[in-house]
C-alpha cells in the first residue's frame, strides 16, 4: 500500500509538537513557518483527521497525532541513521545530531566545542535544544534528542551516562562591602541572606537545597529563576545572593568586572556533568565523532578548573583588606662607621 505521506511531513509535524510551536519547528528544520504550516496541514489533509491542536501560541498533539508519532518518528530515526551509516561507506562523517543541554552550558562552555566540531565535520547539522536535566533526559529517552550533556544524576535506566566535567559551585554576592573582600562563605552565613536559586524540578536546585541540609540549615529563597544571567543582574542589583557554576563568573573574575564578586564554598560543592543517551542508540560516525569531540573538552577542563581556582583566591587575596594596620616603617638605621675628619 502507498503511504498517503512523505516523510518530509513526518519530520515537520515530530518538530512542531516536541517544540510545541510552527516557528521554532520551521527554524530547527531550516525552513520557512509557512513552509512547516504547509506540511503539516498537507498531511492532515492525506488522512483525514486533526493532528496538531492550536491553543494561544501553543500547538499540541491530538491523539492522531500522538498515534502517528509513535510510529513514523521511530522511522525518521531509523532512516537517518542508515543514511548516516551509508555516508561511512563513502568514507564521510554527516548526518543530525540533536543535543539537549542546560543553558548555562550552552553558554559559557559548549559554543567554542561546536564551532571546532562544525570547522572538522562541516556535513553534520547541530540542534542544540536548551532544558533542564529531567526534561532533556526524558527527551533522550522518547528518542527526541540523540545526546545530553547535562547535571547528574539521572534516574532513567534507559539512559548510559558518560563523565564530562566537574562542577565547582560557587557563591555570588553584589561587587561591594562587605562581600568585595570576602574569600570564602559558609551555608550558615549563606542562609541568613535572601536568595535568589534556580527553579524547582531542575537537578541542580536539589543539589544545591541538598549541600545546605547537609550544613544542618534551610536555604531562604526569594526569588527561583531559571536564567543564570538573570540571577546575576538581579545578585548585583543588590536582591540577593546566590549559588552559581564557577564558569559562568570566571571571565568576570579574570578581568574584575561585572556587577558580583565569586566566593568559594566552605565546604566545597562540586556538581557533577555528564554526557547522556540510551543505551540502545545507534552509534553512527557523526555521534562518535562528537563523543570524541566532548572527550577532548572533559581533559581540558581539568585544567581549566583548577587555574580557575587560583584565579578567584588570587583575586580575593588582592582585594582582601589586611586584618591590622600596618605599623609606620622604622627610621632607617645608619650603619656606616664614623670617619674623624
Amino acid at each position: 500500500m502507498d503511504l498517503p505521506f512523505a516523510l518530509t511531513q513526518a519530520r515537520a509535524l515530530d518538530a512542531v509538537v516536541r517544540h510545541g510551536s510552527f516557528s521554532r519547528a520551521a527554524a530547527e528544520l531550516g525552513l520557512t513557518q509557512p513552509a512547516v504550516s504547509m506540511q503539516v496541514r498537507q498531511l492532515e489533509t492525506a488522512l483525514g483527521l486533526p493532528l496538531v491542536e492550536r491553543m494561544g501560541k501553543r500547538a499540541f498533539a491530538t491523539r492522531a497525532g500522538e498515534l502517528l508519532l509513535e510510529h513514523s518518528a521511530r522511522a525518521v530515526r531509523e532512516l537517518e541513521t542508515a543514511v548516516q551509516m551509508l555516508q561511512r561507506l563513502r568514507g564521510r562523517v554527516a548526518g543530525r545530531i540533536r543535543i539537549g543541554t542546560s543553558a548555562s552550558l550552552s553558554i559559557y562552555v559548549l559554543p567554542p566545542v561546536f564551532r571546532s566540531f562544525r570547522a572538522r565535520h562541516p556535513d553534520v547539522e547541530l540542534i542544540v535544544v536548551t532544558g533542564n536535566a529531567p526534561e532533556i533526559a526524558h527527551a533522550i529517552v522518547a528518542n527526541h534528542l540523540d545526546i545530553g550533556i547535562t547535571s547528574l544524576p539521572v534516574r532513567e535506566r534507559e539512559l548510559t551516562v558518560l563523565p564530562f566535567c566537574e562542577d565547582e559551585q560557587v557563591a555570588i554576592a553584589p561587587r561591594r562591602a562587605p562581600w568585595r573582600p570576602r574569600r570564602r562563605i559558609t551555608a550558615a552565613e549563606l542562609a541568613e541572606h535572601p536568595l535568589i536559586l534556580f527553579e524547582r524540578g531542575g537537578t541542580v536546585h536539589r543539589v544545591i537545597e541538598d549541600w545546605f541540609h547537609r550544613a544542618g540549615v534551610a536555604p531562604r529563597a526569594v526569588m527561583e529563576l531559571g536564567n543564570t544571567e538573570a540571577i546575576k543582574k538581579l545578585v548585583g542589583a543588590g536582591l540577593g545572593l546566590s549559588i552559581v557554576s564557577h564558569f559562568t563568573v570566571d571571565g568576570e573574575a579574570r578581568a574584575g568586572s561585572g556587577g558580583v564578586v565569586a566566593l568559594s564554598l566552605d565546604p566545597p560543592l562540586i556538581h557533577q556533568r555528564g554526557i547522556i543517551l540510551r543505551r540502545d542508540k545507534p552509534r553512527t560516525p557523526a555521534l562518535d565523532a562528537l563523543l570524541a569531540a566532548l572527550r577532548e573538552v572533559r581533559f581540558a577542563w581539568r585544567r581549566r578548573s583548577a587555574r580557575a581556582v587560583r584565579v578567584r583566591a588570587r583575586s580575593a587575596t588582592n582585594t582582601a583588606p589586611s586584618s591590622s594596620p600596618t605599623p609606620p616603617s622604622a627610621p632607617r638605621r645608619n650603619n656606616r662607621r664614623r670617619t674623624s675628619r
